[in-house]
């Protein structure tokens, strides 16, 4: 049992006011959150690298070591990933976006979809993607506070980040019409390796 048990609406603080309903709800697909957010694969190529210096050397005892290190890290991160789609709730609403996040002290963030100048979206393959959320003007979220939910290395105006979603492009488009229906000057972009080309509508393309 935990104190999400008692959420009178899952993945929120409480009951949804009268005029407002839930239009999706998701949650980061952990192996996907585990490679992209945690940079799991480059973290087992830095220790395979190291091995291999080790063994080049002669130092087989060494060797051994570095690979049982690796593959503890890799084992700690796989739990984090794991631990953190299961107490991750991204809710979207017709008037805000909801983050219930956190595993050992939860907490809801809700940011009004009024106060959201643009989201972008990132693939990862497969459908999977996150969406990192601008706001407007400026706000109290701490990057330290968001974190693993936020946009990588903005530290100064941190951005809120809806990590590693599945069926991520469908996602995007629905909180692209609903930005648009609450806030009808917003931006909804995507952010992908070339430069986002607009489409029909309030939001662009995906990458797969």
């Amino acid at each position: 049992m935990s104190e999400y048990d008692f959420e009178p609406v899952r993945g929120l603080p409480g009951d949804l006011p009268a005029g407002e309903w839930i239009v999706w709800q998701a949650a980061p697909h952990w192996q996907t959150f585990k490679r992209s957010a945690l940079f799991a694969p480059w973290l087992a190529g830095y220790f395979a690298v190291l091995a291999l210096l080790a063994l080049a050397s002669g130092n087989l005892i060494g060797a051994g070591a570095i690979l049982a290190a690796g593959a503890v890290l890799q084992g700690l991160l796989t739990l984090f990933a794991v631990l953190v789609a299961r107490t991750t709730v991204y809710t979207l609403t017709n008037r805000r976006v909801v983050l219930r996040v956190g595993i050992a002290l939860g907490k809801c963030i809700n940011l009004p979809l009024s106060l959201i100048a643009s989201a972008d979206l990132r693939g990862h393959g497969r459908g999977h993607g996150d969406i990192a959320l601008t706001l407007k003007g400026q706000h109290r979220l701490g990057y330290a506070m968001l974190w693993p939910h936020a946009r990588p290395w903005r530290l100064a105006q941190p951005q809120p980040m809806l990590r590693a979603l599945a069926d991520a492009p469908r996602l995007a488009a629905a909180l692209a019409q609903a930005c648009a229906q609450a806030a009808p000057h917003g931006i909804v972009r995507a952010d992908t390796a070339e430069p986002a080309q607009p489409i029909s509508g309030p939001i662009a393309g995906a990458a797969a």
